[in-house]
């Protein structure tokens, strides 16, 4: 990678501000100053501007606790997005995992790992997603076997889901898929409505019960190696 652009990508500055950086020779590739801005570095490199190191991540993997009324997209827009409550150095290269309709709630993996990601949401790997469904009505025992056995829609039928009751009208569902609307089209087969939708797990990985909404972290080196089992 340049050094200008390595700089530009930490947050540094535009591409035009780090190259005047390097030629005025106030940056340093492993204590050597260096003032061409097409140098090549790498991410193991200690570089540094007037002495303080520079960091870069090449891989970064966060947690976000999505509230409702923000889309998962990365084009800005009328409607606020996921990423605007990202505070990162390197928010031109994330993107979201999958995506959550506007109004659902919970866990939202936010990575710049293109690799990991796409075998994520794979739909060989089966990976499920689990949520919390509030619900208009009462579900029924048939409700549930109709979950279990697979809910034919007009463009697929859902995998078998894993149901557990908790309230009469809340459910804990797990599914495979993550089709448009998907958890609201099942229930609306079952001529039931969805009042609230909240996402518990992608996975292995549970929601940090701790972040609020718009809140985020970084995944630990045991969640991420554990996503990483999945695939």
């Amino acid at each position: 990678m340049r050094l200008d652009k390595f700089l530009a990508n930490a947050g540094i500055g535009s591409r035009k501000e780090v190259s005047k950086l390097i030629r005025d020779k106030q940056v340093k590739v492993e204590d050597e100053v260096i003032n061409k801005p097409n140098h090549k570095v790498s991410y193991d490199n200690l570089i540094t501007i007037n002495d303080e190191q520079v960091i870069l991540e090449e891989y970064i993997y966060l947690m976000l606790n999505k509230p409702p009324g923000v889309i998962s997209s990365t084009e800005d827009g009328p409607t606020q997005t996921v990423m605007e409550l990202i505070d990162h150095p390197q928010i031109d290269e994330l993107f979201p995992v999958g995506r959550l309709d506007k109004d659902t709630t919970g866990l939202l993996i936010i990575s710049n790992d293109g690799k990991l990601s796409h075998s994520l949401l794979s739909p060989k790997n089966k990976i499920g997603k689990t949520y919390e469904v509030d619900l208009k009505e009462d579900v029924t025992d048939e409700d549930i076997v109709k979950l279990e056995a697979g809910i034919p829609l007009k463009d697929f039928t859902s995998s078998p889901a894993i149901v557990k009751r908790v309230e009469d009208r809340k459910v804990e569902l797990t599914i495979y898929e993550g089709k448009f609307h998907q958890v609201k089209r099942m229930f609306i087969y079952l001529n039931n409505e969805v009042v609230e939708l909240k996402r518990l797990k992608f996975g292995n990985l549970s929601l940090d019960e701790m972040l609020e909404q718009g809140e985020s972290r970084y995944l630990t080196d045991e969640e991420v190696n554990n996503l990483t089992q999945l695939v």
